[in-house]
């Protein structure tokens, strides 16, 4: 049975803490790490409601999205509302755990949650995040020393990609070289031209890790002087980011668009709206778990035809439905449709997801979501 540390390694692996804004409150809010976890319950928001169902369910850790302390406290005393909650998953031996805006921008994370429940297809990141600064390194050595070589390499930083390390590529060749006076050659002769059977060795390396690296290189090469190329690979987008970009099976009606949505996603009294016209076509759609407002005009910029977030003002979608990019005048065609869907309602789908990563990492501890409904909008009228 794992542990509670057990579990939060392999949280934070699939939503490392450094992704998350500086702002953000994630992480354990409480909870003793070394404690057994036989049952988990995730839900989006830390409430009496939630916590309640983790006590009642006997969980020993809820996972939210939404941090219970975002704002700054001093205290949690238990005849406060926030502190009470404190207090009482102490009490019942449940655990604490926020993965907000890290979950957010994470390969499996919210956005990517929401955009599989709407069927998205060639789903990429709205606003990706930029890949990790690489180098690109060939070094040249006897084949004998080569494997010693390569494991000095890895063990520096090198050779890792993905899920994968010690990844290397090698190249049979010939090296030549002529020691001139004063070198001291670790095989070969003064003056007399040497020609010598190498292998081209090939690796990636963090940027970051360069210096290690190559110092890691020049220790294990038996040459006293190495030959060896180095260069800064392009920057690439990742596959994390914020928001998700994709296009629908078929195109479909903005109408039809917002019953697909309502459809597909959990029920809220706030439901779904749209602004644009209801029969405009939409293929290509880009979606924001949570508040995603910020992010509209890179939607229009990225080709969407409808941008489905939270959480959206008056000014900014009469912006968004009546103007083109360079077009103010909308006299181009449709301005970009914006569905407005309820912040509980589009972060949800990422309970599932989540949960199955944890079960099937954590085979005998038992996973579940609240269905509870958390949405503070429970009343609508027309």
């Amino acid at each position: 049975m794992p542990s509670l540390a057990d579990v939060l390694a392999a949280l934070d692996g699939w939503y490392p803490p450094a992704t998350a804004e500086s702002w953000d409150a994630i992480g354990l809010t409480c909870g003793d790490p070394a404690v057994p976890v036989e049952r988990i319950l995730l839900a989006v928001d830390c409430v009496p409601e939630t916590v309640a169902e983790a006590v009642s369910a006997g969980a020993q850790l809820l996972i939210t999205h939404h941090p219970l302390l975002l704002s700054g406290v001093h205290g949690v005393p238990a005849d406060d509302p926030k502190g009470a909650l404190v207090h009482r998953m102490i009490r019942a031996g449940v655990a604490h755990f926020v993965a907000h805006t890290n979950a957010d921008v994470a390969a499996d994370g919210v956005s990517h949650a929401l955009a599989g429940r709407l069927g998205l297809q060639d789903t990429t990141p709205l606003a990706p995040d930029p890949g990790p600064a690489l180098d690109y390194l060939t070094v040249y050595v006897p084949a004998a020393d080569s494997e010693r070589l390569i494991s000095a390499l890895t063990e520096a930083g090198a050779g890792t990609v993905g899920n994968y390390d010690q990844c290397t590529f090698t190249v049979k060749g010939k090296g030549t070289y002529r020691p001139l006076p004063g070198a001291d050659p670790a095989d070969g002769e003064i003056g007399v031209l040497s020609r010598k059977p190498e292998l081209a060795v090939s690796v990636v390396l963090p940027r970051r890790q360069r210096a290690a690296v190559l110092a890691a290189m020049r220790q294990a090469h038996p040459y006293e002087e190495v030959a060896f190329t180095l260069t800064e690979q392009p920057a690439l987008d990742a596959d994390t980011g914020t928001g998700r970009i994709g296009l629908l099976p078929e195109p479909m009606t903005l109408r039809d668009f917002i019953g697909h949505v309502a459809d597909r996603l959990p029920s809220t009294a706030w439901g779904v709206r749209a602004a644009g016209h209801p029969d405009q076509l939409i293929w290509t759609v880009a979606v924001c778990g949570g508040s995603g407002a910020s992010y509209t005009e890179l939607a229009r910029a990225r080709g969407a035809d409808a941008y489905l977030t939270s959480d959206l003002k008056h000014h900014g979608t009469v912006e968004a439905v009546t103007e083109r990019a360079g077009h103010p005048d909308g006299g181009a065609g449709p301005g970009l449709a914006l569905v407005d869907a309820a912040h509980w309602a589009t972060e949800w789908p990422w309970l599932p997801v989540a949960a199955e990563l944890l079960q099937a990492r954590f085979s005998d501890v038992e996973v579940a979501v609240s269905t509870l409904v958390t949405d503070p909008w429970t009343l609508h009228c027309n």
